[in-house]
């Protein structure tokens, strides 16, 4: 997954809040089988768009992130309340997930010629079409799965048991690498959660306050 290159807090912000939203999405389903179309397709689409020329060719709009923004303040801010521990355990998880994979650079390879093929078929299929679905779900289950400890997603049984959900669960931890890596590209690392907390709060704030 090539990206930008920069080093720049508000770009990291925004992958940052694409990550989180994506997680956000993946516990509608886990829950209550639906969420967000738009902001579904949005995040899709970032999966393939492997070489954008900036930030927002991958996510449009930012108003589309709205609630991605939301989950930053949320989680970071001194609010106990406000906390969701399951997307703080969904997030690391994949975090450690992203830095096996940054080590790997076959896996990267086999992971850039899965969405080659998933980009071959956008040519015939939508990709909320449920055979991409499977599709993308597979790649994470097959390149991203193996690389460490599995995401215990929670939620509804009904929901969670359905074949569907559990793909758009997996494409959603998909979109949510697509991410991380690029968060880590534009300069992130997890340390700066705790020692940039501050600044990536503030920056979320000014996205907040204009969309």
């Amino acid at each position: 997954m090539n990206a930008i290159s920069a080093n720049d807090l508000h770009s990291r912000v925004i992958a940052l809040a694409a990550a989180c939203q994506s997680l956000a999405m993946l516990r509608d389903f886990a829950r209550k089988g639906s969420t967000e179309d738009q902001q579904f397709t949005i995040l899709l689409e970032s999966i393939v768009n492997t070489d954008p020329q900036h930030i927002n060719a991958l996510y449009g709009d930012l108003s589309g992130l709205k609630r991605g923004f939301q989950i930053i303040v949320d989680q970071l801010s001194n609010k106990p309340h406000t906390k969701d521990n399951d997307l703080t355990r969904y997030l690391a998880g994949i975090m450690a997930l992203e830095r096996r994979l940054s080590k790997s650079p076959e896996g990267f390879n086999i992971l850039a010629n899965r969405i080659s093929e998933i980009k071959r078929q956008q040519q015939h299929f939508a990709l909320t079409d449920p055979q991409m679905l499977s599709n993308l779900a597979s790649i994470y289950t097959d390149v991203i799965s193996p690389l460490g400890a599995k995401i215990q997603v929670v939620g509804m049984p009904q929901q969670i048991q359905k074949r569907l959900i559990q793909d758009k669960i997996r494409t959603l931890l998909l979109a949510t690498m697509r991410s991380v890596v690029l968060w880590r590209q534009l300069g992130g690392r997890r340390r700066h959660l705790i020692f940039q907390r501050k600044k990536i709060l503030h920056s979320t704030q000014h996205y907040l306050a204009t969309i």
